[in-house]
């Protein structure tokens, strides 16, 4: 994350906004009075989305076993769920 005093973002508004919707750059805009954050909007939907479903009873649990489960290779392989492709 990059951080940029308030009276230069101010200038570069534009382009900062333009960096965090089309290249996915997150910016802390200091102030004398504190701070704030500039991201994408998608950006800050998924964070969004994480938080809810980390927030959730059990999902890091089951997530946790998921990926212990993958790592051991107990999987099943695509072609086993969707076929294979033609």
């Amino acid at each position: 994350m990059t951080t940029i005093a308030a009276t230069a973002a101010r200038k570069d508004f534009f382009d900062l906004v333009k960096g965090a919707a089309e290249g996915h750059r997150t910016y802390r805009i200091q102030h004398r009075r504190g701070a704030a954050v500039l991201m994408s909007e998608t950006d800050y939907e998924g964070l969004l989305e994480t938080l809810e479903l980390l927030s959730r009873p059990g999902f890091r649990r089951r997530l946790n076993a998921s990926v212990k489960q993958m790592r051991s290779g107990d999987t099943v392989p695509m072609e086993a769920l969707f076929g294979t492709a033609k």
